[in-house]
């Protein structure tokens, strides 16, 4: 049986198991969210508008949307800083949206940062800019 702890496809022997993550049934649905918004806009505009059409989308479903959401950066335990998480969904998924033509490792290590700041253990890393979305997902401890 697997856990929500699994994390990645497991191979054996050319079979495929099924992978459960955490919270897969509402990352399921934020990710045909972003297909039918990258099906109707295409690629090739600023990420707001992305941002815009996805909310609806999700606004839709019924998931409560937290946009521009700030988080405090501590060190220590001291505040160091601050930043604005894209989107947060039923405050427990990270969204971060771009428009570029690949991810960075950056982008992925950044996501992680975030998460972490935030108390969030799982974030999607949606991608706009390609002729298909291009969907990560990461999970933290």
């Amino acid at each position: 049986m697997k856990t929500q702890k699994t994390q990645k496809i497991h191979e054996k022997h050319g079979s495929q198991e099924a992978v459960v993550y955490p919270h897969s049934d509402t990352t399921e649905k934020i990710i045909g969210c972003a297909i039918e918004v990258h099906k109707t806009l295409g690629p090739g505009f600023k990420e707001s508008a992305y941002e815009n059409a996805l909310v609806r989308e999700l606004e839709e479903l019924g998931f409560k949307i937290e946009r521009q959401k700030p988080i405090t950066i501590r060190y220590k335990g001291a505040m160091v800083g601050r930043h604005r998480l894209d989107l947060v969904v039923d405050d427990m998924i990270v969204i971060e949206l771009k428009c570029a033509k690949v991810f960075s490792v950056e982008d992925g290590k950044r996501l992680i940062s975030y998460l972490k700041a935030a108390k969030k253990r799982i974030g999607l890393l949606i991608n706009f800019a390609r002729s298909t979305v291009v969907v990560k997902r990461f999970i933290v401890g």
